[in-house]
């Protein structure tokens, strides 16, 4: 079993991953005022390369809107620019 390919991150584009910790924190009833900014930033040792501001955070949402975010951040990564 190739476990690369099985733990690789997929690409997307940075309007992707806006969409998609979008639509995830809307899932969430207590993440549903959150507001957010994806920032591309330079390529990390552990292959991240960008990452989310969360502003408006209500006290309450705080884990639940980082623990969304952490599993968004663990599956994408920005692709290449083409």
């Amino acid at each position: 079993m190739d476990f690369e390919a099985f733990f690789a991150k997929t690409p997307a584009t940075l309007d992707e991953i806006r969409i998609r910790v979008s639509h995830a924190l809307q899932r969430h009833p207590l993440c549903r005022n959150v507001k957010f900014e994806i920032v591309s930033t330079p390529r990390t040792s552990r292959g991240g390369n960008w990452t989310v501001s969360l502003r408006s955070v209500e006290p309450g949402a705080v884990w639940e809107a980082s623990d969304i975010v952490a599993d968004i951040q663990a599956a994408y990564e920005l692709a290449a620019a083409a």
